[in-house]
């Protein structure tokens, strides 16, 4: 693999790029409850109904147009692509924060969902820059810069949230706006001409994507298994402020702070015990501890009486941020290298997808077992849904793993 004469800057700068985009997101899921109520005046079940809605126009825009970004930067290269995301970003975060009524909040998560796609081009840098016995390593470093986002953006929207929902909306899009301004002047590119292709509707929408899989051996069931394991964690951008609120009666500023201390766990693990975990367990059996932890931590939270307990569960449920570099890296090293942009936007549309129809059906679980319709009520109902799932994600990992040994 020839990598560009810039590649040794270019994860810093993807790095960077990823954690501020990050910040944004993070920044506005505490208030997103109390602002859908503003908007809408509805109760907490029925925001938890129109966030899921909500959510589902994001990832569907994002499932659609995903592979579209991932082969315009194999043909025209990452950085225009990158720069155009985080533009659009910056945008959709101004037209929330300034949202009058419903209809608005949808267009801009519709319009985020378009151009929300910041993390596919990432990724193709990694592939880019990086052998592919170094890949893990190097995703488990863009899933640090995820985990540090949930640090920092969390805990400044909880923080901003108590002078109005719409506040850290508007310091979202500054950040993004920023990034991009950032971006323009230093990001480099990574793909050289010599090795672009031609950019083909056929392999750019996700249905043609998903035909493009089977010409890769072993890539669908991989697949299948990240498809069922990122369905199982929706349900925390689903509920997380919700059931915070329906089972503690925690404040935007606690639900920061949550989100905060599960960033700190997370980035810890990713950046600092990937690569010595990877060498000692190996990328499959990493990927079955992460699963396994996902299924604990789940239970933990619905368990939980207190805090204390929810703090516990967060550590327990902290391997589970093995499950997507290793998964990432294991299906990189399948594909060819001028078609690791197609890939990583095929992988964005399962997980749009995955995630679209995890979030959509958390929330409405949520919402129905908040309701007075539901023959009880309960907050917890949703998060011993998600462990059974990450359950069934392991045994379809292991299953699969097992039968191309054979």
């Amino acid at each position: 693999m020839t990598a560009s004469p810039t590649s040794k800057y270019a994860v810093t700068f993807v790095f960077i790029t990823v954690l501020f985009d990050m910040v944004g997101f993070g920044m506005i899921i505490p208030v997103q409850p109390a602002l859908i109520q503003q908007v809408a005046k509805v109760d907490l079940a029925a925001s938890a109904f129109i966030g899921g809605w909500m959510f589902f126009a994001f990832s569907s825009t994002q499932f659609l147009f995903g592979p579209t970004l991932g082969n315009l930067s194999d043909a025209y290269g990452r950085r225009p692509l990158l720069l155009i995301a985080v533009f659009g970003l910056g945008v959709d975060f101004l037209v929330t924060a300034l949202a009058p009524s419903l209809f608005w909040l949808f267009v801009g998560r519709t319009f985020a969902g378009l151009c929300g796609g910041s993390y596919v081009i990432a990724n193709a840098y990694i592939a880019d820059v990086t052998p592919p016995e170094g890949r893990a390593k190097a995703f488990g470093m863009m899933g640090a810069a995820f985990g540090l986002g949930f640090v920092i953006g969390p805990a400044i929207g909880g923080l901003l949230g108590a002078y109005g929902p719409r506040v850290p909306f508007f310091v979202a899009a500054g950040i993004s706006l920023l990034n991009f301004v950032f971006g323009y002047f230093v990001l480099p590119e990574t793909l050289n001409p010599e090795q672009r292709r031609g950019f083909e509707w056929a392999r750019a929408n996700p249905f043609g994507t998903f035909k493009v899989f089977r010409s890769y051996r072993g890539v669908l069931p991989l697949c299948a298994v990240m498809f069922v394991y990122f369905f199982a964690s929706a349900v925390y951008p689903a509920i997380w402020p919700f059931w915070g609120i329906a089972k503690f009666g925690w404040s935007a500023e606690m639900i920061g702070i949550t989100l905060a201390i599960f960033g700190i766990i997370m980035a810890i693990v990713q950046a600092f015990l990937t690569a010595p975990a990877v060498k000692y367990f190996g990328e499959s059996r990493l990927t079955i501890i992460g699963l396994i932890s996902a299924v604990v931590g789940s239970i933990g939270f619905a368990a939980a009486p207190h805090f204390t307990f929810v703090a516990v569960s967060l550590f327990l449920y902290a391997p589970e941020g093995f499950v997507q570099p290793m998964l990432s890296a294991l299906i990189s090293k399948l594909v060819p290298d001028d078609a690791q942009g197609e890939l990583q936007g095929g992988l964005a549309s399962v997980m749009s997808v995955s995630m679209l129809l995890g979030t959509l059906f958390f929330s409405q679980e949520f919402g129905y077992f908040m309701s007075g319709k539901a023959w009880f009520i309960s907050p917890n109902v949703a998060m011993y849904t998600s462990a059974a799932i990450s359950a069934l994600a392991a045994i379809l990992f292991v299953s699969g793993t097992r039968l191309k040994r054979v």
